[in-house]
């Protein structure tokens, strides 16, 4: 209404991004109708961070910017860990995001295969571990810790298989239902999340550090309004 030449929506935690297909039927693909309401609102381009799902860069017809927190996790995970690290996907899911920080971070990568039973509450059991991560660091990476089922039992198996510490690091701090007391009660020794949402009250524990995204952010809306590149701010890890 203010006639506005263009209008660039950040987003740096994109709700309903789990809900990008169609697990069951009769479910629906709430992504999408994300993506139609900042349509309609008049949005002509999206900024988001760590996508659950990079498809949902499909739903918009304008310019999708996907960032990534990943430098600045990776800075502060070099600054604070040894050399006995190794990188652990939670789920098959995160592999390709566990390939990417152990790249970046010079580190061995291992996995944790899981099963996922059904609830109102999620529950997860994990099954096994791929990789050597005996007398290790082990870091825990995902794009999202919810309902923190899938993260504490990757923990609990990476513990029992002996690993000599588990570190987690996610983008967003979602700690929905019983997050915060699973967390609280887990193996895990640390976890790093980014304030692309604000933490909620209970989620302010010792064990939890939140880091700030701000320049990132910044820098993308820079690159958006002078028309340069958003990839090459990451290196291309973005485009991951």
């Amino acid at each position: 209404r203010a006639s506005a030449a263009r209008i660039t929506a950040v987003i740096p935690y994109f709700g309903y991004a789990r809900q990008d297909r169609k697990a069951e039927g009769r479910e629906p693909i709430t992504a999408k109708l994300v993506t139609d309401m900042l349509t309609t609102a008049g949005a002509d381009r999206i900024v988001a961070v760590d996508l659950h799902s990079n498809q949902i860069q499909g739903f918009f017809d304008g310019p999708f910017d996907h960032l990534t927190a990943m430098p600045v996790l990776v800075e502060h995970l070099r600054g604070h860990l040894g050399s006995e690290v190794v990188v652990v996907a939670p789920d098959a899911g995160r592999i390709k995001a566990a390939e990417r920080f152990s790249r970046v971070l010079g580190t061995d990568m291992a996995s944790v295969y899981k099963r996922r039973g059904k609830g109102e509450i999620s529950q997860v059991e994990a099954l096994g571990v791929m990789g050597e991560v005996t007398g290790r660091c082990c870091v825990l990476v995902d794009d999202m810790i919810d309902t923190a089922a899938t993260i504490v039992a990757a923990a609990e198996r990476l513990k029992a298989s002996g690993a000599a510490e588990v570190w987690a690091a996610a983008t967003h701090a979602v700690f929905s239902g019983p997050a915060v007391d699973r967390l609280k009660n887990s193996v895990i020794d640390r976890i790093v999340v980014t304030d692309t949402l604000p933490l909620p009250a209970d989620g302010q524990i010792d064990k939890v550090e939140v880091l700030p995204i701000a320049q990132i952010i910044a820098d993308a809306i820079d690159a958006v309004f002078e028309d340069t590149s958003v990839s090459e701010i990451f290196g291309g890890e973005n485009q991951s």
